[in-house]
């Protein structure tokens, strides 16, 4: 057993055996309300080599007032296709029949995501297993590949959902984020990668995952890895947030006003800056408890609007209800140092505060998951980290609201 509790730093869910050896990698976290229970997945890989990625794992955490008891590690079995790899957990709990989708893509094993690239021949699939019991057992896997993809794939060089948390919106869309190596031209002269470029879109589903349905490729900026999280304006219209990982040196923000079937506004975050060749990141939204007397009155200070500019005046009219948290490692060149950052207005640009550094030292992938329960406010982060490099273990921290708030006013 592992707990982690409020103010105790992390604490280790999935280790390491060996610099190259048995390895940890992707972190994928979701928390489900009616068990008060948090569910941490991972990919377990036979060295730290994403070719070497094997099969997915899991823990259940007990949530009891400020602390998570986790249980041992599970094996996910059916989670698997013959001859391939299982990669890129992204979990979605649907409110109304309680079930859990695990989502994730099998790739053919010792195909690289290069080849696949330079080649023009995706070796992916899009999967998920399924389960009614909180994540105690688990469906047989199913394959929607080509009933969801279809002719597409013709002109997708490889493709991956997430990774971590998927969404259910509040019209009860089940929304699973992920991005595509797109082939926009076919020509004798030319390498196919030099055409191939990453676009982020969403699958979705509006019967409470019976069906499955694809939105329209980001197809203007170059955006891979991705999250989404729903923000409500004023007038109770909602809109669809995705921030993106990008090769261009920024992160990509994206907003939809149609449930994401398309995202309207898109653009590079000159607040958020990539790490080195880049970074995945999590982000989530959530209810803000009022801000204390003294940050309204620093921001005041700082010039900060009452009401601030919106994105675009015809799509977002309104200042949003929620506020978004994002995690990605602060480091320009190294993925160190993994950052909290807090945005309380999140249709204005512009608007994201200096990070809370979470944990100091080589951090790498995360995800944040949101726990809003009898008028209280806790976040979960599962991160990868470690001494030498951020390989070493998967960690979990519990933070609290007050926490949050604290160490972004002294940041």
């Amino acid at each position: 057993m592992a707990e982690a509790r409020v103010g105790l730093g992390k604490v280790a869910l999935f280790r390491q055996e060996s610099p190259e050896g048995l390895t940890y990698r992707i972190p994928a976290l979701m928390y489900l309300p009616s068990e008060s229970m948090f569910l941490a997945f991972a990919e377990e890989r036979s060295s730290p080599s994403d070719d070497h990625a094997k099969s997915l794992v899991m823990r259940r955490g007990k949530k009891e007032g400020e602390s998570v008891q986790w249980g041992p590690q599970e094996a996910l079995v059916t989670a698997a296709l013959p001859d391939h790899r299982t990669m890129n957990p992204c979990p979605v709990n649907d409110r109304k029949s309680g079930k859990i989708f695990l989502f994730f893509i099998c790739v053919k094993t010792h195909v690289t995501e290069l080849h696949q690239i330079k080649s023009g021949r995706n070796a992916a699939r899009l999967c998920h297993v399924s389960s009614e019991d909180g994540g105690r057992t688990w469906s047989q896997l199913t394959d929607l590949t080509d009933q969801v993809i279809g002719d597409d794939l013709r002109n997708w060089a490889t493709f991956a959902v997430g990774p971590g948390h998927g969404l259910q919106m509040s019209s009860g869309r089940l929304v699973i984020p992920a991005y595509t190596y797109y082939i926009h031209k076919r020509s004798c002269g030319l390498p196919i990668c030099c055409c191939t470029k990453p676009h982020c879109f969403i699958f979705y589903s509006d019967d409470s995952g019976q069906s499955w349905s694809q939105g329209q490729l980001v197809t203007t900026l170059r955006a891979g890895e991705c999250q989404v999280a729903e923000l409500t304006r004023q007038d109770n219209s909602h809109v669809l947030y995705c921030n993106s990982r990008s090769p261009d040196k920024y992160r990509v923000e994206a907003f939809s006003t149609d449930d994401g079937n398309q995202f309207e506004e898109f653009f590079l975050c000159k607040d958020l800056q990539e790490t080195g060749k880049g970074c995945q990141g999590s982000v989530v939204s959530f209810t803000p408890v009022p801000w204390p007397s003294d940050l309204d009155h620093q921001k005041k200070e700082e010039g900060g609007p009452s009401h601030p500019l919106n994105v675009c005046p015809s799509t977002a009219l309104n200042t949003a209800k929620q506020w978004l948290l994002f995690s990605h490692p602060t480091g320009r060149r190294k993925r160190v140092n993994l950052g909290i950052y807090l945005n309380t207005s999140p249709l204005a640009k512009g608007s994201w505060k200096d990070p809370w550094v979470l944990n100091e030292g080589p951090s790498g992938y995360s995800d944040l998951a949101v726990c809003e329960e009898n008028r209280s406010l806790l976040f979960g982060c599962l991160f990868e980290s470690g001494v030498s490099s951020e390989l070493e273990e998967i960690a979990f921290q519990l933070f609290s609201n007050a926490e949050l708030l604290r160490n972004v006013r002294e940041g």
